[in-house]
């Protein structure tokens, strides 16, 4: 049966850190291949203006993509894919923020008929604020931030969450038991 296992988590968490450590983890114990997929991949392929207020086109300001099109868009584009793999027989791995998308995954994997894996990776607000530092993104603290408190806060997130605070990505595969992080 083929797997689908879902990283999930605010920005600065390490969701593609440490998606692509435990998917090598797991191609090393197993010797077989995975498909990984990055939504953050998706989403870099729109190309905005900076100040969207400043563009017409025929003297009317230009139609801004809305961030719920791009999102959806992106969630189009990663189960699409997800769906050529998983029909190819190979696991998936998807690195990217679930919200309210967690029904389509289930939807997936029933259609895949597919084992469905879900670990929410966070971290306190004072690692993720050094983390998102770190790497030069300070517009996203605060979004960050709101997506750590409504994450914890799903129903559907208990039994999922991974605090990895002063944690490596090898030490969360050793403490991680892939089987208490099925979604049924």
């Amino acid at each position: 049966m083929n797997k689908i296992i879902v990283v999930s988590g605010p920005c600065g968490t390490g969701k593609s850190t440490f998606t692509d450590a435990y998917a090598r983890h797991v191609v090393n114990e197993t010797g077989k291949t995975v498909y990984v997929i990055h939504g953050d991949s998706f989403h870099a392929g729109f190309v905005e203006p900076e100040n969207k207020g400043d563009f017409f086109v025929n003297g009317e300001a230009s139609d801004p993509v809305l961030w719920e099109d791009i999102l959806r868009f992106n969630w189009d584009c990663i189960i699409s894919t997800a769906g050529r793999a998983l029909k190819q027989g190979i696991d998936v791995f998807i690195d990217y923020v679930v919200e309210e998308e967690l029904p389509r995954l289930k939807d997936l994997a029933a259609l895949y008929n597919a084992e469905l894996y879900y670990i929410v990776v966070t971290a306190s607000e004072n690692e993720l604020e050094r983390r998102i530092r770190d790497r030069g993104d300070l517009d996203l603290i605060e979004r960050a931030k709101f997506l750590k408190r409504k994450l914890e806060g799903l129903p559907e997130n208990r039994g999922h969450l991974c605090d990895n605070t002063d944690k490596s990505p090898e030490r969360m595969i050793e403490e991680i038991e892939l089987r208490n992080y099925i979604v049924l």
